[in-house]
């Protein structure tokens, strides 16, 4: 059998949901040449057992792999463990608790099948006319402020950070690096893949979402730990060049900042320099940073006192749209290690 898809469906204490589950997912990919891996998050319901002595019989004409853990270890560390096993060129993710449709998954399946210049796409709850149904407000608010925070971060814009229905190719796992063993696996997928230049794109999808009864697991601590993951993503789990232009940047910006006010004001302002200079550093290396900060020197030499912060935040703007004109300037230039530290 030549397989062309691996699912991976992690589970944790999904007795209810499991069975009803796994019949639709193999009903509706019966005609996939697919590998189903299912891993067991450490249940303690039953769900373990259920795995191992039905999904054999429910699955019988497809190659599958049952991955048991023994400590409950996170949706992340769960899903890692499923991709050691994962053959064939693209990767799917889906969440056995029934708030997703396996039909949706199929329809993803074959446009990325047809459309070979897709290499992520996400399944979203915020798109087309698929049916939904949610019940916890705070929790529809928390993803689409996670998104708004993601997409401003890492200059994207997508609609649905959290949906746990994904497919990606294959290949791409070996250009990231996965290290999330929670619920924060979402963001540390997203982010490695944005940050690596991967288009993401999107498909709507249905939602079904379900009350913490019926077994739904994400707390408010998990609410509160997906911004570290976004903060550590964005200004910490990075490579020597961009550490060294935040530094640089957030340095130069800071000093610029101490030139201005008085008292308290002046360190509100130096904070708040410090932390454009990270976000911009993010953004570019060293040559485009220079040009942004000669900008705002040369702005500030037309301005005297406190006026002085309209020039060179005008300085500012045009050292930022100065930077369109080098990239173009180089854009045909031979490229190498050192070039591309710089720029």
């Amino acid at each position: 059998m030549k397989i062309d898809l691996s699912i991976i469906v992690p589970s944790y204490n999904e007795v209810n949901f499991i069975e009803k589950f796994s019949i639709k997912l193999n009903k509706v990919f019966e005609e996939v040449e697919t590998k189903f891996i299912f891993v067991d998050d450490g249940s303690t319901d039953g769900t373990k057992q259920w795995i191992k002595e039905n999904i054999p019989k429910i699955f019988c004409n497809q190659k599958i792999e049952i991955v048991d853990l023994i400590k409950n270890k996170g949706k992340g560390a769960a899903i890692r463990q499923g991709m050691l096993f994962a053959e064939g060129k693209y990767i799917m993710l889906i969440d056995s608790d029934m708030e997703y449709d396996p039909s949706d998954a199929l329809e993803m399946y074959k446009i990325i099948m047809k459309n070979e210049f897709i290499d992520v796409f996400f399944g979203s709850r915020y798109m087309g006319g698929k049916i939904q149904y949610r019940i916890h407000y705070f929790h529809d608010l928390a993803v689409r402020l996670n998104t708004f925070i993601f997409n401003f971060l890492f200059g994207q814009s997508i609609t649905d950070l959290h949906s746990g229905t994904k497919i990606f190719k294959k290949e791409i796992l070996n250009n990231i690096y996965l290290s999330v063993n929670g619920f924060g696996f979402e963001i540390d997928l997203s982010t490695q893949m944005a940050k690596n230049k991967y288009k993401i794109y999107e498909y709507g999808i249905s939602y079904f979402e379900r009350t913490k009864e019926e077994g739904k697991k994400i707390t408010l601590m998990d609410g509160f730990l997906s911004y570290y993951y976004l903060f550590k993503s964005r200004f910490v789990d990075n490579n020597i060049q961009n550490t060294l232009s935040m530094f640089y940047a957030s340095g130069f910006m800071v000093f610029t900042a101490s030139f201005f006010g008085m008292g308290t004001g002046k360190y509100l302002l130096m904070l708040l320099f410090f932390l454009l200079g990270m976000f911009i550093g993010t953004k570019y290396k060293l040559i485009p940073l220079s040009n942004i900060f000669l900008c705002m020197y040369i702005g500030s030499l037309f301005a005297s006192g406190n006026g002085k912060i309209y020039t060179v935040i005008l300085g500012f703007i045009i050292g930022i749209l100065n930077i369109k004109l080098i990239y173009k300037f180089l854009k045909n230039k031979s490229r190498n290690y050192f070039m591309d530290f710089l720029i």
